[in-house]
C-alpha cells in the first residue's frame, strides 16, 4: 500500500540529477532523496518541472518516479508528476504512478495547446479522475508557465468529490484567486503553495489558509522550509517570519533575471535581458555547493556569468548570517560550504 497522502507541510519538487552525457544520474537521486528524508522532509515530488519532466522520455519519466517510490521506501510520500498537454498521456502517466505505489499524482494544467478552464475540467481532470481510479489527485494551477488556468468554479466542481481531489498546487501568484478557491471549494481543499515566496503570506491569510508548499528552494534547504512551515501550522509566527528572513536570498532565485549583451552582425552592441526559469538557477547553486545534479536537459543550459554570479551571492549571504540553512549539505555529500563557496574557479565552470 503506498504511503497515504497528506497535504501539508513540505514537499520537495525534485530536481533530476543527469550524468554530463545527459542521461538520469540515478545514484545521485537516491543520494538526493534520502538527504530530503534525513531533513524531515513531508514528501517528495519526482517529475515535477523543477524535475523537467517536459524533457524527459516517458521511459525516464516511469522510472524516476519508481525509483522515488523505491528509494523512499514508506518513509514519505511521493506525490509523481503525471500531467501533460494530452489527456491520453496523462492518464497513462497517472496509471502507472498508481501501480508504482505513489501517494498522489500531480497534474498541471495543459500546456501550450490552452484549453479553457471548463475542458480542463471536462476533457482532463475528470477523464483522468474516471481512467485512473482511486489515486488523489492535485491540479497544479500556473498559468505563467501553462497559458490556461483552471478556475477557482471548476476547481470546487472537481473538489465536489474530495477523496479524488484533496488538494491543490497554487502558483498563480494571485492571492484573490487563491481566496476564491477557499471560497467555493470549502474547509477540506488543502492549498499548497507552489512559490516559496508566498508560502507564509499564504498560510496567515485567513482567506486561503494554506498547509504548506511544494517546494523548489527545498531541494537546497529542506530542514529550514520544513521548521518555517512547522512554526506557521503551530502559531509561532516569530519563528516562522525569522526562518523565511534567512531563506529570503533563495526565494528570489526559483527564477531570475539578469542584464545580458549580443554583438549583432554590424558590430553594434545591444542589451537584453536573460531570463533564467526553474530549475535553472537551483540546478546551478547545487551544482556550486556539490550536491551533483549534473547540468540542465535542452534547451535548458548554462547561465552568464551574471546569473551564476547572483547565485553566488545569494549563497554567500545565506552562509554568511544564517550558517545552520546549509551546514546539513556538508554531511550528506561530503562537502565543505565554506570552501566551495570561495572557490572561483567551481563558480567560472558553471557559466557559460
Amino acid at each position: 500500500m503506498p504511503v497515504p497522502f497528506q497535504p501539508y507541510g513540505v514537499w520537495t519538487a525534485l530536481v533530476t540529477p543527469f550524468l554530463d552525457d545527459g542521461n538520469t544520474n540515478l545514484d545521485a537521486f537516491k543520494r538526493t532523496i534520502e538527504f530530503q528524508i534525513a531533513e524531515g522532509i513531508t514528501g517528495i515530488l519526482p517529475a515535477g518541472t523543477t524535475g523537467e519532466s517536459p524533457s524527459l522520455r516517458w521511459s525516464e519519466h516511469n522510472l524516476v518516479i519508481e525509483e522515488a517510490v523505491a528509494y523512499a521506501n514508506d518513509r514519505v510520500g511521493v506525490l509523481a508528476g503525471t500531467g501533460s498537454n494530452s489527456t491520453e498521456e496523462a492518464i497513462e502517466a497517472t496509471r502507472h504512478a498508481q501501480h508504482a505505489g505513489a501517494s498522489a499524482a500531480l497534474v498541471v494544467d495543459c500546456y501550450y495547446n490552452a484549453p479553457s478552464s471548463l475542458e480542463l475540467r471536462t476533457e482532463y481532470y475528470e477523464c483522468i479522475a474516471d481512467n485512473a481510479p482511486g489515486i488523489p489527485l492535485v491540479p497544479y494551477i500556473i498559468p505563467g508557465r501553462c497559458g490556461t488556468e483552471l478556475s477557482a468554479a471548476d476547481l470546487a466542481i472537481l473538489h465536489n468529490d474530495p477523496t479524488t481531489f484533496p488538494a491543490v498546487k497554487e502558483a498563480t501568484g494571485n492571492i484573490e484567486r487563491m481566496r476564491l478557491d477557499r471560497e467555493y471549494c470549502g474547509t477540506e481543499l488543502a492549498i499548497m503553495s507552489g512559490d516559496d515566496d508566498l508560502t507564509l503570506t499564504m498560510m496567515k491569510d485567513s482567506q486561503i489558509r494554506a498547509s504548506g508548499v511544494i517546494s523548489v528552494m527545498s531541494n537546497i534547504a529542506p530542514g529550514a522550509l520544513s521548521r518555517m512551515v512547522k512554526a506557521k501550522r503551530a502559531n509561532d509566527q516569530s519563528a516562522a517570519e525569522q526562518i523565511a528572513a534567512q531563506l529570503a536570498p533563495l526565494f528570489k532565485l526559483v527564477g531570475c533575471k539578469v542584464p545580458g549583451m549580443r554583438r549583432l552582425k554590424d558590430g553594434r552592441s545591444v542589451q537584453v535581458e536573460d531570463r533564467f526559469r526553474n530549475p535553472v538557477p537551483v540546478k546551478t547553486m547545487m551544482a556550486g555547493l556539490g550536491m551533483q545534479v549534473g547540468p540542465c536537459r535542452r534547451p535548458l543550459g548554462m547561465m552568464t556569468t551574471a546569473g551564476v554570479q547572483m547565485c553566488r551571492a545569494a549563497l554567500v549571504e545565506v552562509f554568511e548570517k544564517s550558517p545552520e540553512v546549509l551546514l546539513p549539505i556538508e554531511a550528506a555529500f561530503g562537502v565543505k560550504i565554506g570552501a566551495r563557496l570561495q572557490n572561483d574557479e567551481i563558480w567560472a565552470k558553471l557559466a557559460r
